[in-house]
Parts: structure tokens; sequence; C-alpha cells
């Protein structure tokens, strides 16, 4: 080395690590420094920090001697930007994982922009027309590269962006972020519109069967000389960084499946190109190697696209039809929930299901729980217990939602809870962790009970007695009496119910289930026995129910034991078999709507007109009688034939011939008759409070305590139990709109809730302290569930459902049965709703519920329903710009060009140029023309309203 160039290199190694910020693009610019400052450990600024400079200041406009801004001037300083960009690009051997990550796409569109142009691409010329096995590797490989990015660019806009929480605000960074916002919407809007050639372009490279160049720092050097200096070394087939066919194929694939998931979510066919690419990625990965230095694949991302098109679009093998997650995939579209805690249940033993995945099916079980299938509320706690058991033998902390689900436990929770743990490890391969891992949470789930029942029922399982050993168990037991002290637990399950102690009423159940099984009458007299001396407080009757062919066989075997010694007792078995048979009839031909044989109808008025002295009669038997009468439509023989006395000392009949009495004036009456004043008066008397009064050592009364008062003819649990045996729809909607009357006596108008032929009562209560309308509530909401069970496509009873909703601001589930209501009524919309159903006030409603949920789009249009169009809501609802719902793609089912006018105006004002252009579409169509027959603009009007509550349906069913 000569003294001058070791004197020019001292000078240059004693510079500066970092130049000043406001020259360093300058100082590598002019000192050819760049390779140097990119082969530092740290360089500073950062590779792509330099190329986003080098693109700024090269595409910086110019002002000429008039002073008018110029597009970028083409000259040498600003090719050298832009070829110093690019040789940073080449630095990082063109990846685009770390390009996207760190680069804006407008500066990246640019970048590889200027890599086509270099790469000798035409401008404006297709790459779809370009014959890519013709062209040099380093030129097919920039088009690769362009339109892999494309792509790329395309599936990432449609994941959800997580918004950043803006900083103070700054007019110039705002602008700066607003302009560059909208050159990436523009680009990506064209992104868009080229992204079948993009496809078709890539699918063309996987033909390919050549090696593919790359350019590197040196190949864009030579690109920069003069032409005469290049001697044909980039024009060489293998000038550049080699690209394997296999690795450009790789990536190729996988991009391509991206794309074609990403579409599946529109197009689902498209699910099986995309598991062709996914599973072709696999092969070449495994041929390749994951280490390769030119294909960056995300394996983890790459298996679950794999184990997702598994599910979306299963090929023919078994195998991969078989799996777990298709399978769940498959049971939740059709309904099929047992299935899927039958997978839940093998995979506690297997642990192959990811736990984010389980707890992900569980979301959408409550997210379908919350919108009003109360159904599923037994379905989620399944499923939760079959996660907290899995959870509970890897060690982790049971779940709040598991917490929430158990505050009420009853038997059924106990017996699945105990049927998961058992399915759930295999005691001769599990190890000494997940024993004790399950013994813990079988002793805590025991000390954190209360009802000593579930206590003992866990004790005694053989899972329980298994996994704890003595001493503990013993300790437990321990714990227990300390806790509830007096109280004998049993460690050991029961064998034979002659050894439990009286006094031992944790084993009650036990012998229900013994009761239940037997049939011989000698051992049923001994459990009985057995039972009325532990408690007094059951019906050991009811234990049981539908079993009607042994109960028959008893009481024959009973009526031929009696009959001969003692007619009191045979008249007391023909009385439990006249129940019997009622029940025997209402749970067979009778759910099909077969009418009772005349003889049954003919015992059951025996039966309620017999005055047998000293015979002992069941509530319970006239109770289902007059309840098969009103379910049969005997309203003659109730309201004219009844005998008086009955009226008098049976509270069920009179309750039946009130009832009976006012559906025979239904659908008459517009206002209340004497009859319904009758039957309004005695439910109000049920439902009303006594308070108690004590007088104290001053003299002073003071109020002590108010409970439900004695006047009724029956208690309100009573008429509730009695109300829950009607089947006939008349009568229902009869007790239920007088119930909702009663609750809307003291509600305001926003809370009232509808119902039919609510006009036929009272419109006021002299004395509302008197009645308990905490009590009333609770009867209306249980009323219309057991109504619900009974015709779940009742419009008027889904109204009153969804009425309750909204008054309690849960306002998605309300939505959810106004829509319902709609849809049961008008063959899913396909037809126009009655005016009746969609009142005003129901559409309101909805109105309002569309309003909380910030869906201010579904406002708009749903104030288009009323009888006069609501402008002033529905301008406003626009206004908002926070709205949760599609907003644009509502605007297909907006038919008052009132409304689309303010729109246009509306987006013309905020700068949406798209969005206005497509309310412009829709004023546009001939059908909306106000010069129209009122005939098609009414057709217009159907045909949005129907599209609108279907696309409403899909959304909140």
């Amino acid at each position: 080395m000569s003294a001058e160039a070791a004197d020019r290199e001292a000078a240059t190694s004693s510079r500066p690590c970092t130049p000043p910020q406001t020259c360093w693009f300058e100082f590598l610019l002019e000192e050819s420094l760049l390779e140097k400052h990119l082969r530092k450990p740290c360089p500073d600024p950062a590779p792509v920090q330099l190329i986003v400079q080098f693109l700024e200041q090269a595409s910086k406009p110019s002002i000429n001697e008039q002073n008018q801004v110029q597009p970028p001037a083409d000259n040498k300083r600003n090719r050298i930007l832009k070829l110093l960009a690019l040789k940073v690009a080449a630095h990082l051997k063109w990846d685009l994982d770390i390009l996207e990550k760190s680069l804006s796409v407008p500066v990246l569109n640019m970048l590889l922009n200027e890599l086509l142009c270099i790469s000798k691409v035409p401008p404006g010329t297709k790459h779809i027309d370009m014959d890519l096995s013709a062209l040099p590797p380093t030129t097919t490989m920039a088009i690769l590269l362009y339109n892999r990015w494309a792509i790329r660019t395309i599936v990432q806009s449609s994941f959800p962006i997580r918004q950043v929480k803006p900083g103070p605000p700054q007019l110039s960074v705002m602008n700066q972020m607003q302009q560059e916002k909208e050159l990436t919407e523009n680009i990506l809007k064209v992104l868009k519109e080229q992204a079948a050639d993009s496809i078709l372009v890539l699918e063309a490279a996987l033909k390919l069967n050549k090696d593919l160049y790359v350019h590197t720092m040196r190949t864009l050097d030579l690109l920069a000389m003069e032409p005469g200096m290049v001697n044909g070394e980039t024009e060489s087939l293998t000038a550049g960084l080699i690209i394997k066919t296999e690795e450009m194929q790789c990536q190729v694939c996988y991009d391509l499946g991206a794309v074609y998931f990403q579409q599946g979510s529109t197009t689902s066919a498209v699910y099986e190109n995309a598991r062709e690419k996914f599973f072709r990625t696999k092969e070449l990965i495994s041929k390749i190697g994951s280490l390769s230095l030119h294909c960056s694949i995300d394996e983890k991302r790459l298996a679950g696209y794999c184990q997702a098109c598994d599910v979306l679009a299963p090929s023919d093998n078994s195998s991969q039809q078989s799996t777990p997650y298709s399978q769940i995939h498959i049971c939740m579209r059709s309904g099929n929930y047992q299935e899927v805690i039958n997978i839940f249940l093998e995979d506690n033993l297997t642990l192959s299901l990811p736990v984010q995945f389980r707890q992900s099916v569980l979301r959408e079980l409550y997210q379908k729980a919350q919108q009003g299938n109360e159904a599923l509320d037994e379905i989620c706690f399944k499923v939760s217990a079959s996660n907290t058991v899995r959870d509970i033998l890897e060690g982790r902390t049971i779940s709040v939602q598991f917490n929430q689900l158990f505050l009420q436990p009853n038997k059924e929770k106990i017996d699945f809870l105990l049927e998961v743990c058992s399915k759930s490890i295999n005691l001769e391969q599990a190890s000494d962790t997940l024993k004790g891992n399950m013994a813990a949470f079988l002793k805590n789930l025991c000390l954190g009970l209360d009802d000593l029942q579930f206590v003992f029922m866990i004790s005694s399982h053989e899972l329980f007695i298994t996994l704890l050993k003595d001493d503990e168990q013993k300790l437990l037991i321990e714990q227990m009496r300390k806790r509830s002290p007096g109280v004998n637990l049993c460690t050991k399950p029961v064998t034979s119910f002659y050894d439990i102690p009286a006094s031992a009423s944790v084993n009650i159940g036990q012998l229900e289930h013994q009761l239940i099984l037997s049939v011989d009458p000698w051992r049923i007299r001994q459990i009985l026995i057995e039972l009325h001396g532990m408690t007094s407080e059951r019906q050991f009757w009811t234990v049981s129910s539908k079993d009607f062919v042994h109960a028959k066989q008893l009481f024959a075997a009973c009526l031929e034991l009696v009959t001969e010694f003692s007619p009191k007792l045979r008249q007391v078995m023909l009385n439990e078999m006249l129940l019997l048979d009622i029940h025997t009839h209402e749970a067979g031909p009778g759910q099909s709507g077969e009418r009772p044989p005349s003889d049954l109808i003919s015992r059951v008025r025996g039966y309620l007109e017999m005055r047998l002295p000293d015979i002992p009669l069941r509530q319970v038997v006239a109770e289902e009688c007059v309840a098969f009468l009103l379910n049969w439509r005997e309203n003659e023989y109730l309201t004219l034939q009844v005998p008086a006395f009955l009226l008098q000392s049976n509270p069920y009949v009179k309750m039946g011939q009130l009832l009976a009495a006012t559906c025979k004036e239904l659908p008459g009456p517009k206002e209340s008759t004497q009859t319904a004043k009758d039957l309004w008066e005695v439910v109000v008397q049920i439902c009303s409070i006594s308070s108690q009064h004590k007088r104290g050592n001053d003299g002073r009364i003071s109020l002590i305590k108010q409970r439900e008062s004695t006047l009724g003819i029956m208690y309100r649990s009573e008429l509730l139990s009695f109300i829950k045996k009607l089947r006939e729809p008349l009568v229902l909607t009869t007790i239920l709109s007088l119930f909702v009357k009663l609750h809307n006596v003291r509600e305001n108008f926003v809370n009232e809730i509808t119902a039919e032929h609510i006009s036929i009562w009272p419109s006021s209560i002299p004395n509302l302290q008197s009645v308990d309308f905490e009590a009333v509530a609770v009867t209306v909401k249980e009323l219309v569930r057991y109504a619900l069970t009974i015709n779940s496509n009742n419009h008027s009873w889904l109204i009153i459902q969804a009425d309750i909703y909204f008054a309690t601001n849960q306002y998605s589930a309300a939505l959810h049965y106004y829509l319902q209501a709609g849809a049961v009524c008008s063959d899913f919309f396909n037809k126009a709703v009655p005016p009746d159903v969609y009142t005003d006030q129901v559409i309101k409603r909805m109105i309002k519920c569309c309003s909380s949920l910030n869906c201010h789009t579904q406002v708009a249009i749903l104030c288009q329903f009323l009888r006069e169009v609501d402008y002033k809501t529905a301008f406003k609802a626009l206004q908002e710009q926070n709205s949760y719902d599609a907003m644009d793609s509502y605007y297909d089912y907006i038919w008052d060009v009132i409304i689309l006018e303010y729109l246009t105006y509306l987006h013309h004002k905020r700068g949406e140029t798209d969005k206005r252009q497509i309310v412009i579409k829709a004023i546009g169509q001939t059908e909306l023309n106000m010069s129209n027959p009122e005939e098609v603009l009414q057709l217009a009007a159907q045909r949005r309203k129907k599209k609108f509550f279907q696309a409403m349906a899909k959304l909140y069913f």
C-alpha cells in the first residue's frame, strides 16, 4: 500500500462512526462508504433506515425557476440514491419478512418498482403477458419478488390492526400520517385490482424448473456503470445470488396458500387451493431443510394453516377427515355439541388439542348462549368442566368461568364432573403427579361445597377412594366435622340401606335411587320407612317420572289387594290410576295432538264431582285434572257444569273456571269484562304481600317483615306450578298477558312489555304497595320461558321475551328475539312481517338496541321501517364514526332517497370518495326513481326489507 493510500485509509477510519444526522446520507453518497457502513456489527443508521432516507431524498419534488413544484428530477444524484437503496436491500438478501416489518407500504412499493426498472422490466407491461422462462434470471426474480409482496400485502391488510394510542397532536405529523394513509389505501386498491394477475404470475413461476438469481450489491454496481464497461456480466445466466428452484417454489407456494386462504372466507371452494399449496410447502421444506438461507417460512404458522385447511377443506383421506379439529368443526356447525364433549373427554387422556383451541370453542358456545340460546347453558358447563379437568391435570388453576358456572351446584353437575374426572385419568398408567393433581382437586371440591349430600357423592365415589389415602380421607372428614359439627359422614360407599342410621340425611339420594329401581312392593315399603324416618320434607312419590308401565303394574297389584277389604283404599287406588292415565296420555298420544278418549274425560269429571266422605284427596290430582280439561278445551264444562261446592273448596277448579270463562270471550272484547276482572282480582290477591308489625319498648310500631299473603286462594308458587302444566296456547297467552299487565302497572312506558289481549285487564290497582312486583317480574320471566318450550315459534311470546331483555338492557338478546318473532311469521322474511307484529314500538326498540350496540348504520336503515320515517334519528346515527357494523355494505338496504342523499353529502364532507361512490350507485338504481309508480317503489322497499332482515338474522341468530 502506498503512503498516500495509507493516509487516506487512516483518515477514513478515524472518522466518527455516526456522522451528523443532517448529512449522513450525503456522507455515504460522496465517500462511497455504504458497504463499509453495512459491514459494521450494529450499523447506525440501520439498513432499513437507510432505504427510507435514500428513497425520501430521491423522491423530493424539485422547484423550477418560477418557484413551481415539479416532480423529482431524473438527475445523477437521485439515480445514485435509488441505487444505494437497492444495494441496501440486496445486502438484506431481499428478505421480504425483514423489509415488510420495517418499511411502510409506499416505501416498499417504490423500492420494488425501482428493482423492476433496473432489472429491465418495461414500464406499463403486464407481468402476466411476459414469458418468465424466456427472461434473464434476475428479471424473473424481480417480477416474482414484486408479485409475492403484492399478495402478501393484500393478505396482511385483511388482518385487524391494533390502533396505537396517539401522542400529543401535532399538525405536521398528523398531516404526514394522513397523507401516508391515503397513499397506502391507493396502493392497496391497485394491488387488489391486480391480485388475479399476481396469482397467475406466481402460479406460472411454479412451472419453472431452473434456478434463479437475485441482484447483489456487485450486480447493481455493474448495472450502474456505463454500457460499454459492463462486458455483459449482468446479462449472464449466473450473475447474482443463486436461488434454488425448490427454495423459490417453497416460498411462492406458501405465499399463494396464504392468499387462497384469505379468499376462502368469501369463496369456500378456494380453501382446496390453499390446502394444496400449504401441503406442497411442507413437502418442499422437508426436502430443502428448514435452515435454508433464502427460504423464510414460519413453520408454526404453516402448521396452523394446515390444521385449518384440514377442517375447512378435508381431503378424501379418511385419517385426515377424522382429526379432532375437523370433527369439532363439523359438530359445531351441525349443533352436535355432545360429540364435542366426547372429543374433549378423549383429549383429556391424550392431551393433544391446544388449550387455546379448547378455550376458543367454549367462548363460541358462550356467545351463542348469551344471545338467548338458554339450552346451551348446560353444554357450556360440560365443556367448561372438561376444560377445567384438563387444566387441573396439567397443573393450571381453575378458570373464573368454571367457578361462575359452578356457583349453584346440583346433583347432575356433580355427577357429570365425577364422570369427567373418571374418564380423564388412566389410573394404571397415570404418573404420581397426575394422580396428586386429581386428588387435590377432588379434596378441594369437597371443602368448597356446603351441601353435605354433594360432599357424600364425591367422597363415596370410587375415584376419590382410590386416589386419597385413608389418612387423607380421615383428615378431610375431620375438617368437614369441624365445619359442620354433629354430622356423621361415611367415607365408604353404602352397600345396603339397612345399615344407614336414621339421622344420616346425606344418604337420602342413594335410597331414592334404590326406590326408583325397585319394583318389589315389600322392598319399596322398607325403603319408604327408612326415608320417612330421615325426613318429612320430601314427597318420595315424585322421585321418578314417566315410568308408566311399572307404575301401572304396581297400582294394579295394590287395587287387587285392597278391593276385597277396603272400599276407601280402593277409591284411593282408582284416583291414583286416574292420575297415571292422565300422565300416560299427555306424555304419549297427547304430544302429537290426539284428543284423549271420552271415557278418560268422563273419569276426570267424575273425580272432580266426587263427594265421598273420609276419602283422602290429594291436591295434585285435582290440579292435574283441571289442567287436563283446560289443555283439551273443555271450557263449557268448566264454566257451566262444575258444581258450585267445588268452586268454593278447590282453588284449582276455581282458577280453571276463571281461565276458561275468560278464554271463551276472546278475542272479542277490547276492554275489561267482569270475567276478566274476577280473574285479575284473584291473581292480584295471590301476588300480594302482608306486612308484620311489632311494637317496640318505646311504644312505636315498626315494620319487621314482609311475606306472601295467605289471603289468596293459593300461593304464587302453587299457581306457577299449575300454569306449567298447561299447554293450550290461548290459555297460556291469557294468563301470560295478565301477568304482563300486572308487571306494567308499576313500570314506566319505556320498560313496558307488550302482549296479546292485554287491553282486557284493569289498568290500575288500588294499593300498589300490597303487590310483590319483584315476584311478578320473576313470574313473567318464568312463564314466558316455559311458554316458549311449548311453542318456540309463537311470535307474541317471542316479542314478550324480547321486551323483557330490552327492559333489562340486554340489547343483543332482545334483537335476537325481535328478529325471531318476525322470522317465524314471515317465512324467514320472504313475506312481509305483519304490521301487528312489527309495530312502531317494536321498531323503535330495535332502533334503541342497535344504537346501544353502536351499530349506527342499522339504526338509520330501521328508521325507514316506521310509519313516518324518523330522519332526525337516522341522520344523527349516520354522523357517528365509531360504528361497529359494516357501514357501507348496508347501503344496498336503504330505499329512502332522502337518507341516501344525506349520505352522499356526509361522505363528500369527510372526503370518503369510495363510500360516496357506493351511495351514488345505490341512488342511481332505476327502481328507486321517485317518478316510478307507487307499486314499483313499494316492491323495491319490500325487497330491501327482506334482505336487511335476513342479514340481521344471520348476525344475531
